[in-house]
């Protein structure tokens, strides 16, 4: 179980000692910002939470990814945590700011380039960033951290580099063997794994595995998101609404054309997926959660033999 305190920083404008370049991101958690520290030149991200006034604390979201992001980011694909700054802002509501490496862009932005161009991404350049995902998300599991919302966004990259990090870990949890019980409210919906979309609240990472396939078949066809079938999107639906156990556990044993819109959907799917490639892409997309290949393995498999591992 990862559990951490963040030591309060010392009281004052949390940006004064950062210049503000550039918003770079916005979402549920606050804003993103591209940032130079005044006292050295160098370029960082900051990450900007406010603080709820009813003294509550730091919000478990955030108090969980700094507790994560201080045990895994010694690994280089996972995005570095620098520095916590708490102040005020000209509201005088308290502010913490997590102060990160910065990475150029993320998966999403380098897919989109290549989209909006009608190019396609290089096959040796795919390669090269699943195998550092598979590595870092290795490295996660390894450590007993589920991610549970691997997407592109959540993937920043430094594009001279082609270096990849692994980011985000809001939604994260440790887990335990035997597996205990988490929400099915997790993932964004086009990554949920289908035990996820049933509802199953008893999960592990087989669950990182099917998003990181999705995230293969985005690379491969160069595409925001995956197409789905019809079936799949009202299974997908239906899920949105709270299950109960036990029902669920027979929906997922029981319901022959769940399986059925899932291997249609991957047979569609693959139909534009090179050979080579399809062989691992269908290990990480087993319908069967214990029949999807682990992190580690997939770095193993012969797709990345061609990848120079000790530069990643």
């Amino acid at each position: 179980m990862v559990t951490a305190t963040i030591q309060q920083p010392q009281q004052s404008r949390a940006m004064d000692a950062f210049e503000k370049l550039e918003k770079v991101g916005e979402g549920t958690y606050g804003k993103v910002y591209k940032a130079r520290e005044k006292s050295t030149g160098k370029i960082v991200a900051l990450k900007k939470t406010r603080l709820p006034e009813d003294d509550e604390g730091v919000p478990p979201t955030t108090l969980r990814e700094v507790s994560l992001l201080r045990m895994l980011s010694v690994d280089p694909h996972i995005v570095r945590l620098l520095d916590l700054k708490q102040g005020q802002n000209k509201e005088g509501q308290t502010i913490l700011y997590l102060v990160f490496e910065y990475m150029d862009t993320d998966l999403k932005k380098y897919i989109r380039s290549f989209r909006q161009v009608h190019e396609m991404i290089p096959p040796k350049t795919v390669k090269i960033l699943m195998y550092q995902l598979c590595k870092g998300l290795a490295f996660c599991h390894g450590r007993g951290v589920l991610h549970r919302d691997l997407k592109p966004h959540n993937l920043l990259m430094d594009r001279k580099s082609m270096m990849l990090k692994i980011a985000d870990l809001g939604l994260s949890r440790a887990f335990t063997i035997p597996l205990k019980k988490y929400t099915h409210e997790i993932l964004t919906l086009w990554y949920r794994a289908p035990e996820v979309l049933l509802g199953a609240t008893h999960y592990s990472t087989p669950v990182d595995m099917w998003s990181v396939g999705c995230i293969f078949g985005c690379l491969v066809l160069r595409m925001k998101k995956l197409a789905r079938s019809k079936q799949i999107n009202e299974l997908a639906r239906v899920s949105t609404v709270e299950p109960q156990e036990p029902v669920i556990s027979r929906a997922y044993s029981g319901r022959q054309w769940v399986r059925l819109a899932f291997g249609e959907w991957l047979r569609f799917l693959n139909s534009g997926i090179p050979h080579k490639i399809n062989k691992l892409h269908l290990k990480m997309l087993q319908y069967q959660p214990s029949k999807r290949i682990s992190a580690k393995k997939a770095m193993e498999h012969p797709y990345f033999a061609e990848v120079n591992k000790a530069s990643y």
